[in-house]
């Protein structure tokens, strides 16, 4: 059964839409609505994608920042999240008014992680692409990816692992290590269709 219901999906991306619009245009942090659904104030983990539309699906990307963990109430962590996604994601310069028009705005809410249990060489059959998202740990290093991730570039179990590992800044076999800490989420991932656009629910599968 969902936890969040597809009115309340609609609700975060449009307020993760409003925090980067404002933000970007007057460098304002907006405050929670008062018309926040009180099931919005769980502390939830969550991650807010921009891609530009015009571009094509793997070149996309522009910013991509969340929370993994249940910290903050999930309308603040949204909000947050919306903004860092804009200006604070290393990979990317920070979001100007002019693109404003081209973002797509993609809100995924998490699960809590939990460790995958086992010998390494037994990680790819205890995960699902399409279900789940994957965090690897590895001393100071450690890296995320979405549920969606794996199913928009065409991986298997093995490399959604080894693309893990190197998002971390690891090996691509460092999931075979006994050291190595692997954690497996799921998420609930809202879109909008085209920039400011109908919001749906992303299927994963």
């Amino acid at each position: 059964m969902y936890r969040i219901r597809d009115e309340w999906g609609e609700f975060l991306v449009r307020l993760a839409r409003k925090a980067v619009e404002e933000y970007v245009r007057n460098g304002r942090m907006i405050k929670p609505p008062e018309d926040t659904p009180p099931e919005l104030w769980e502390k939830m983990g969550v991650f807010v994608t921009l891609n530009r539309h015009s571009a094509p699906p793997q070149m996309a990307l522009r910013g991509c920042i969340g929370f993994p963990l249940p910290i903050y109430p999930l309308v603040e962590a949204t909000i947050k999240a919306a903004i860092y996604a804009a200006v604070d994601d290393p990979r990317f310069p920070p979001v100007r008014e002019s693109e404003l028009d081209d973002l797509t705005v993609e809100v995924s809410v998490l699960t809590p992680p939990e460790p995958i249990e086992g010998p390494p060489e037994e990680r790819p059959r205890r995960i699902k692409v399409g279900r789940d998202g994957l965090i690897i740990e590895k001393g100071i290093y450690s890296g995320l990816l979405l549920p969606q991730v794996p199913i928009e570039w065409g991986w298997d179990e093995e490399e959604f692992l080894a693309q893990t590992c190197w998002k971390a800044g690891l090996p691509p076999d460092c999931w075979l290590d006994e050291d190595t800490k692997v954690y497996r989420f799921t998420a609930e991932v809202f879109e909008e269709e085209y920039p400011r656009g109908p919001v749906r629910r992303k299927p994963l599968v």
